[in-house]
């Protein structure tokens, strides 16, 4: 059994799902199904933006990069469980974990951060139109991404490295995946700093996603309330309806996810269901969502679908 630089076991031990008898090859067959599912999806959102000219459009360059990061959230946490369940594994490698709860912890700061910069490109199309084009350049709409994903990498990264020079004295994870709290909870050393950065981070996310989307979405409001043009309610409602759901489905899940941590009646084995939920509804949802209401991306996908079935 290797060791770390404490001397420390580089092996963990996951609180993995105990399922009795061959209810774990049912869970394991619907977990697949679900995995696939969810793959299949987010990847047609992806191959639709990329390969049909009329959505080269800012927002769907931006919308990118949610279905790319639902990718990420749910490889990362999903087919790891069901391989343990199916297995009977309970254990894992230290540089695994750490890798399992980075990239967990990037799809989660990925989400709100990609939906803030979402509901901004759908305020300047709406409330100032004649402006978009010549304010949504390529160079603007690249610079957008890039800041998307390097806030998120860099706040993620900062998090990280300072939990992983703390040295451990468990081994024990008393979750099913790994994320960063389970992974501080290993350590023996003074957490008050990395505790802080933590709260720090998860704080600055949050205001930075819930104010531009506050604003975006109350200018775009004010603008549906004034104007008289049907067409634009009709922009509003085929964009911004999708992106609210999106944010407050993962906004309830998460705040249902914490809750669950916070009464002793609640049963260990729905609090991790409960904490999986957050990495499996969205990634599921996203592009039945954005199907369903945003028309361009519906009457593409269905003329797809058309000339398949003709040809």
């Amino acid at each position: 059994m290797e060791n770390d630089s404490y001397g420390f076991s580089s092996e963990l031990t996951l609180d993995a799902f105990v399922v009795p008898g061959g209810g774990k090859y049912l869970i394991f067959l619907l977990g697949i199904v679900i995995y696939f599912w969810g793959i299949f999806c987010n990847l047609t959102l992806l191959t639709l933006i990329i390969v049909k000219t009329n959505l080269h459009k800012p927002v769907y360059f931006i919308l990118f990069s949610l279905p790319l990061n639902d990718l990420i959230g749910i490889t990362a946490m999903l087919p790891k469980v069901l391989s343990d369940i199916v297995t009977e594994t309970t254990t894992v490698y230290y540089p695994l974990c750490v890798l399992q709860a980075f990239l967990l912890h990037m799809y989660g700061g990925g989400i709100l951060l990609t939906l803030a910069a979402m509901s901004f490109d759908r305020f300047v199309a709406i409330c100032i139109p004649l402006r978009y084009s010549s304010f949504m350049t390529p160079t603007v709409v690249v610079c957008i991404i890039s800041l998307v994903w390097t806030l998120d990498f860099v706040f993620i990264v900062s998090l990280f490295s300072l939990q992983t020079k703390l040295p451990r004295c468990k081994s024990v994870i008393m979750n099913v995946f790994c994320d960063n709290p389970s992974l501080l909870k290993l350590t023996c050393g003074n957490t008050t700093v990395n505790n802080i950065i933590g709260l720090f981070t998860t704080a600055v996310m949050q205001v930075i996603s819930v104010c531009v989307q506050g604003f975006s979405y109350g200018k775009i409001l004010i603008t549906c309330v004034v104007t008289r043009r049907s067409e634009v309610k009709s922009k509003a409602v085929n964009t911004c309806v999708a992106q609210l759901v999106i944010f407050l489905m993962f906004e309830i899940v998460g705040t249902f996810t914490i809750l669950s941590h916070r009464f002793k009646n609640v049963s260990a084995d729905l609090q991790k269901i409960m904490g999986m939920l957050i990495f499996v509804l969205p990634p599921l949802l996203n592009p039945i969502v954005y199907g369903l209401y945003t028309s361009e991306i519906r009457k593409t996908l269905l003329r797809v679908l058309r000339n398949r079935v003709s040809a």
